[in-house]
């Protein structure tokens, strides 16, 4: 009897082994960065489903399919834009899934995996590293693991500070309880550079608040620069000793930050709509953070559709430019301008090598730096020509389309007061625009691709004329 029926099981165990080998087929076949692709829908499908549950919502009823969708990206993909209010409009348990997006999403999928499988005790293999190395934008993949811990550390303690340094602030005004939960909300959306706020007119409130404006830049500027300059500066203490990246980032980072104080503070002085009532220390205060903010966290103490049309389009650039690869950040990234810069110039002094702090840059980062910028350039004008058709706006609120399109494609998250008035289109056109500005352009490349393809053919050289 018994042996009857382990006969019969047979196929059914060879059946199985027959499903697990063609399932490990299939996943070798697939690509890393086709894997973090297929992770990040994953995440936001099931952030969609959780958003839209009637206890997610305030008033318990759903918010439905649309817009839960457009949040779950907007938080997986760190951005921070909104289509409704995320204080007023979902109840703690939304709030609390947004939150978890926002950090898994900052965090990426694969970092937090690693704590679980070294938890478990578990071996992380080459195709793990592989995936880190694609969401950590790493060069090499030695060291990724010890990367992913130091990387969770990192944000941890530095969100953990944060939210007790908030909540002392605010107890006073919303009792304990609640300043412990907004303190950690603000911390983990700052750091992961989202600028997810639970108020509905972000940190206006606070805008000559030292205490809030100072923690929140610290985080969203730390989380900016990318989680190995980060771990590089507190392991080696010594400019000299740093590597050209980080020398990059960290320089970059530093002049566009003082750049976008100095030119908001004197753009916005002649404004009476944002810095009239302020005193002084309030005005340079607020410059430095709304000059700081745009670097993709999202968040503004100031209203940004009261803002000079000079001062919105420098948000524009600044967006665009945005924080520096491997942080939770978004924009072409500092590196990838300040390398572009580096080539113009030499291009410039009659060509020669590429050069910076002593070290050479080789051919082929300039010519990534170039496909990053052109791919963005050319995905902010395609989403602005689609909006221009999708919504019915006026021709005078054309700098609002190219704010949103710049605001989604970098994952900055600032609004001039379009996005809870877009159409069904064109929230599906900015949600899109969200994820791929996420993942960036060069990594949906090589995720749609198949296999690399090398010419065999040698061609001629000739030359076109160029300016």
């Amino acid at each position: 009897m018994i042996k009857s029926i382990s006969g019969r099981l047979h196929p059914v165990k060879r059946s199985y082994e027959q499903l697990d080998i063609y399932f490990n087929q299939v996943k070798n076949k697939i690509s890393p960065p086709q894997l973090v692709t297929a992770i990040f829908i994953i995440l936001i499908l099931a952030g969609t489903v959780l958003l839209s549950l009637p206890h997610a919502a305030e008033d318990g009823e759903s918010v439905g399919f649309l817009n839960a969708f457009f949040t779950a990206t907007s938080a997986v993909c760190v951005n921070g834009l909104i289509v409704m209010d995320t204080g007023s409009s979902f109840s703690h348990l939304g709030e609390v899934v947004i939150m978890l997006l926002i950090q898994v999403g900052g965090l990426g999928f694969m970092t937090m995996g690693v704590m679980v499988a070294i938890i478990l005790g578990r071996k992380i293999g080459l195709k793990q590293r592989l995936i880190l190395q694609q969401t950590t934008q790493s060069t090499s993949v030695q060291g990724l693991v010890r990367l992913s811990l130091h990387m969770v550390a990192i944000s941890f303690v530095l969100e953990t500070a944060a939210a007790i340094i908030l909540a002392l602030r605010w107890q006073g005004e919303l009792g304990w309880g609640r300043a412990f939960y907004y303190g950690i909300f603000h911390a983990v959306s700052a750091f992961n550079n989202a600028g997810f706020s639970l108020w509905h007119d972000s940190l206006s409130r606070h805008i000559g608040d030292p205490v809030v404006n100072l923690t929140i830049t610290l985080l969203f500027l730390t989380g900016g620069l990318g989680f190995i300059v980060v771990v590089e500066v507190l392991r080696k203490r010594s400019w000299r000793k740093l590597s050209l990246h980080s020398k990059v980032v960290l320089l970059g980072s530093a002049i566009l930050t003082l750049l976008g104080f100095l030119l908001v503070f004197l753009l916005e002085s002649w404004n009476p709509a944002t810095f009239g009532n302020l005193s002084w220390p309030e005005r340079l205060l607020a410059a430095f953070f709304q000059g700081s903010a745009p670097r993709s966290a999202g968040f503004n103490s100031i209203e940004i559709g009261q803002m000079l049309s000079a001062t919105q389009f420098l948000t524009i650039i600044l967006m665009f430019i945005g924080a520096a690869s491997g942080g939770t950040g978004g924009g072409i990234k500092i590196n990838t301008f300040i390398v572009l810069v580096l080539a113009t110039f030499n291009t410039f002094r009659g060509g020669g090598q590429i050069h910076a702090f002593g070290r050479k840059i080789n051919q082929e980062t300039v010519m990534r730096a170039l496909a990053v910028t052109m791919s963005a350039i050319a995905g902010v004008l395609i989403v602005t020509m689609a909006l221009t058709i999708t919504e019915d706006l006026m021709h005078e609120q054309f700098l609002s389309i190219l704010f949103e399109s710049v605001s989604a494609f970098s994952t900055t998250g600032m609004s001039m007061g379009l996005t809870p008035e877009l159409s069904p289109a064109g929230k599906m056109i900015v949600t899109i625009t969200m994820f791929a500005g996420r993942l960036g352009p060069l990594t949906l490349a090589y995720a749609l691709s198949q296999k690399k393809r090398v010419s065999k053919i040698g061609y001629p050289e000739d030359n076109i004329l160029i300016g």
